[in-house]
């Protein structure tokens, strides 16, 4: 769906006087640097002006007005109005780019009463990690659920590892590092892989992580594979010896794709690897050339 950013003036009225139907685009609220007017203020406006009850997508942009405050105060305000939206299907909480807060910079909150208060939402992407947990909830609608973070609290992937989504069909988890909060193990994504949760997984992601070789070992022989038909283990620090654990692993010749992007492979490897998957689209772009682990960087951190 296209993106609308809704923005009002001084007055909380709309700076477009044509707006296009509520059901029509992706609806962006973001509150204006600079501006006096807030993010409740904001959302009061976008109610008087398009009809919730026909929304079907919504994206949160920066909610502050000066400092870097919780996102918890704007989404209680869009929880304590998601009656209005029973055609609310997508939900994108900090649509934020570096040039307005660093990832790592983003101040988030529990995200449990979001998923409770909207039983139909299809997809939720959320960015930023600094205070982000969520309880083991059930939910029977979510397909997609994507966590951008340049450090992923461990409390976080411990409860979408015990939440109950049957319908669940495209999970990716952005690990991080500890330098900026990401303190999940290998041993916390263990439950995604032994198969037994999550029936309906089709895209598993497990990405930008410092732990990449240890993910890859787990991959490798991990029972949900067989199911999956595109895996990403891309944007972290995979090396030759995670590599070689997927290449001596179970059979990874049923995926459609295999994302390994921002990688530290040698020319080698990858051959290999070419010559392993000829039916499989591989991602091998972003070729890293540091030798020393030590000096080896994640995609995305602050």
């Amino acid at each position: 769906m296209p993106v609308l950013d809704f923005a009002t003036d001084e007055n909380g009225d709309p700076y477009l006087t044509d707006l296009p139907d509520a059901g029509a685009v992706a609806w962006r609220l973001a509150v204006e640097y600079g501006s006096a007017r807030g993010f409740d203020a904001l959302w009061a406006d976008f109610l008087t002006a398009v009809d919730p009850g026909a929304v079907r997508a919504l994206l949160i942009g920066p909610w502050w007005v000066d400092d870097y405050t919780p996102v918890e105060r704007a989404l209680a305000t869009v929880v304590a109005d998601a009656g209005r939206f029973p055609a609310l299907e997508a939900l994108y909480v900090a649509d934020v780019t570096s040039e307005s807060c660093e990832i790592s910079w983003l101040r988030m909150s529990d995200l449990t009463p979001v998923v409770t208060a909207f039983p139909g939402l299809t997809e939720l992407v959320v960015r930023g990690g600094d205070g982000l947990r969520l309880d083991p909830v059930r939910h029977d609608r979510l397909v997609t659920l994507r966590f951008e973070s340049g450090g992923l609290p461990a409390e976080l992937v411990r409860g979408v590892a015990a939440a109950e989504l049957p319908a669940l069909e495209s999970l990716e988890l952005w690990f991080g590092t500890d330098e900026y909060g990401g303190d999940a193990t290998i041993g916390d994504v263990a439950p995604f892989l032994d198969g037994t949760r999550l029936p309906a997984l089709r895209h598993l992601g497990l990405q930008n992580s410092e732990f990449q070789d240890e993910i890859a070992a787990a991959v490798a022989h991990a029972p949900v594979v067989a199911r999956l038909e595109s895996l990403s283990l891309s944007m972290g620090v995979l090396s030759d010896e995670g590599a070689t654990a997927l290449l001596e692993g179970q059979p990874l010749t049923h995926l459609k794709s295999l994302d390994l992007h921002h990688h530290y492979l040698t020319d080698a490897l990858q051959e290999r690897l070419c010559q392993a998957l000829p039916g499989v689209e591989l991602d091998l772009s972003e070729a890293e050339e540091d030798e020393d682990d030590e000096w080896r960087y994640v995609a995305v951190g602050e």
